[in-house]
């Protein structure tokens, strides 16, 4: 009779199997690195590089004296594969749709969000060099490093999830990750109103905006959907149109024919090479575009974005974080002048009023659902600010029994754009004129 694991491993019944299973495949991981050929290897795509390293485990677990129950020889395997091919531990999250974030704080501690919730998972690194070990494998698919000397990395998984580290001795309690992960299914602006985000009308308005060339700011926190929504939006940009898109970590999902995707890139290990998103946008105004998109905008950039929306490209796009529509226009203001641009407030005030039409707020509640809060129409100027108006508003009514949040969505002033809504076909006048 096949002798348990977990008692051949320690001598002790009160060992976990789970604990000697871990044991073996830290040991059978080690084996098998020793073994394969690299080289050989890398020569291999992930489905034969699978079969073939799964072989060679097999052989091993063959030499081993511990006799393994079934259940427990395909878990070794699996967590071992997981290990060298993938991102150990984190591999089961990844591969669960409903997981949006991944925040990992130290290697005892991993914490998902799913459907909004955050929530604790019974998941983790065996101490904090196999965390480091985890995130390097990551960082090195797209050049970069991390280590006493670069503590701190963005990266990009291969299925677009974003990816950020740091590290001791920046992080105190061991290294810290977080992946922000993009479903596979692109979302559009339906589904966005079947979900509750918005109502049919703001649908409605939001499609003319962007028939109509309207330059449109998306406003919103962290996890608000601000990407999502960005990525719907785009979808109306009618057929034949040149778009440049730009981002410091691509993750729009352009569903349009003629669309240039760039991505900025940090600097070299020598602290050299690198490409910002003002450089792009100065390089995307010399490719012809129609409509530039942002994926975000967060520095000096913001000036280089409103001078193109106000230079022959209308119906551009972009992204920044801001709690409401005054927000945004402050968080410009604040980004242009940090920048070092010496134009005085009324003449950033003046190119602000006279730029922007739209700025949508997203917002993500309490209840871990994502509404669009506000959409306000930018009217030019009032005195020495921006003038504008709130056009739809989310009207929160109250929470339930369940802490699901209660509201609608209203529509609370007219349009003062659709008289160039009903010109360019993008509305039906009411009277069907």
């Amino acid at each position: 009779m096949a002798t348990r694991l977990s008692e051949r491993l320690s001598g002790k019944r009160t060992q976990s199997v789970e604990s000697g299973v871990s044991d073996v495949a830290t040991r059978l991981r080690q084996q098998v690195i020793d073994r394969i050929d690299h080289q050989a290897l890398t020569q291999l795509d992930e489905a034969e590089m699978r079969e073939h390293l799964q072989k060679e485990m097999e052989r091993l677990l063959d030499l081993e004296e511990v006799r393994l129950a079934r259940s427990e020889r395909q878990s070794v395997i699996h967590t071992v594969l997981d290990e060298i091919l993938g991102l150990g531990p984190l591999e089961t999250l990844l591969a669960d749709p409903a997981v949006s974030d991944i925040l990992v704080n130290g290697p005892d501690t991993i914490y998902v969000e799913r459907r909004g919730q955050l929530e604790r998972v019974n998941i983790s690194f065996r101490d904090n060099a196999h965390l480091i070990n985890t995130i390097s494998r990551i960082v090195a698919k797209v050049g970069r490093r991390v280590d006493e000397s670069s503590p701190i990395v963005d990266a990009r998984l291969p299925d677009g999830s974003r990816v950020n580290a740091i590290i001791p001795p920046l992080a105190l309690d061991g290294a810290a990750l977080s992946i922000r992960r993009f479903g596979a299914n692109t979302i559009s602006m339906k589904d966005l109103v079947s979900y509750g985000s918005m109502s049919s009308d703001m649908h409605n308005y939001l499609r003319a905006a962007v028939i109509a060339k309207c330059n449109i700011l998306v406003s919103g926190g962290t996890g608000a959907g601000k990407t999502t929504l960005l990525g719907a939006l785009s979808n109306y940009i009618p057929a034949g149109e040149r778009v440049i898109t730009l981002e410091d970590s691509a993750e729009l999902k352009l569903q349009l024919d003629h669309t240039v995707r760039l991505e900025s890139r940090p600097a070299n290990m020598e602290g050299r090479g690198a490409i910002s998103i003002g450089d792009l946008m100065k390089n995307a105004l010399r490719m012809r575009p129609d409509r530039i998109i942002v994926g975000e905008v967060r520095g000096a950039e913001a000036l280089d974005m409103l001078q193109a929306m106000n230079t022959g490209h209308e119906g551009s796009m972009g992204t920044l974080h801001a709690n409401t529509p005054r927000d945004a226009v402050q968080r410009l203001m604040t980004m242009i002048t940090m920048g070092g641009t010496k134009l005085p407030p009324e003449t950033l005030y003046q190119i602000i009023g006279r730029t922007l039409h739209v700025i949508v707020q997203a917002a993500r509640l309490p209840d871990g659902s994502r509404r669009i809060t506000s959409i306000t129409e930018v009217l030019g100027m009032d005195g020495d600010a921006v003038k504008s108006s709130e056009v739809f508003a989310f009207e929160q009514s109250g929470v339930d029994a369940e802490g699901k949040v209660l509201g609608q969505h209203e529509y609370v002033a007219e349009s003062q754009f659709l008289d160039k809504f009903y010109r360019v076909g993008a509305l039906r006048p009411p009277n069907g004129g």
